[in-house]
């Protein structure tokens, strides 16, 4: 690995620590999941899996099923962007987990060039979809916040 590759890695990396954290956030007692949208060095939106504004936050119903309506962390980054004055074009997101195929489709819709996660959704679907849109994947697997 270069030092350019070394150095960027550790930025990977603490940029997903973040999201991790971010992830906290969340409500959702299942599984909280955080994402980061980065461009030029500048952290430009962020979101984490949670009911949409002005609803309860409650995720998960009395059979502990997801709520149709709760958002995933890539979509609340990417439709927080889309209302700022902030371009994701050519930028990169950070997600504690591998996008599922319908934040792929917007991932790829909202000009993200990057994609780097930390952990596999139950299903590569969506990394797939990425790939083919010609968007690069890279997976980082973090342990805890070292």
């Amino acid at each position: 690995m270069t030092e350019r590759e070394k150095k960027q890695f550790e930025v990977d990396r603490r940029y997903l620590k973040m999201a991790k954290i971010w992830a906290e956030n969340s409500y959702c007692k299942r599984r909280q999941v955080g994402a980061l949208i980065v461009n030029n060095q500048m952290i430009i939106s962020d979101g984490y899996n949670g009911t949409p504004a002005g609803f309860e936050n409650v995720c998960e119903d009395e059979n502990n099923v997801t709520k149709p309506y709760v958002l995933h962390a890539e979509a609340n980054a990417i439709t927080k962007v889309a209302a700022s004055n902030n371009n994701s074009m050519g930028a990169t997101i950070y997600i504690t987990a591998s996008p599922c195929i319908e934040c792929a489709k917007l991932i790829i819709q909202a000009g993200i060039k990057r994609v780097v996660f930390s952990e596999k959704y139950h299903t590569d679907e969506g990394v797939d979809l990425l790939e083919r849109a010609g968007i690069t994947v890279d997976f980082i697997e973090i342990t805890g916040y070292d």
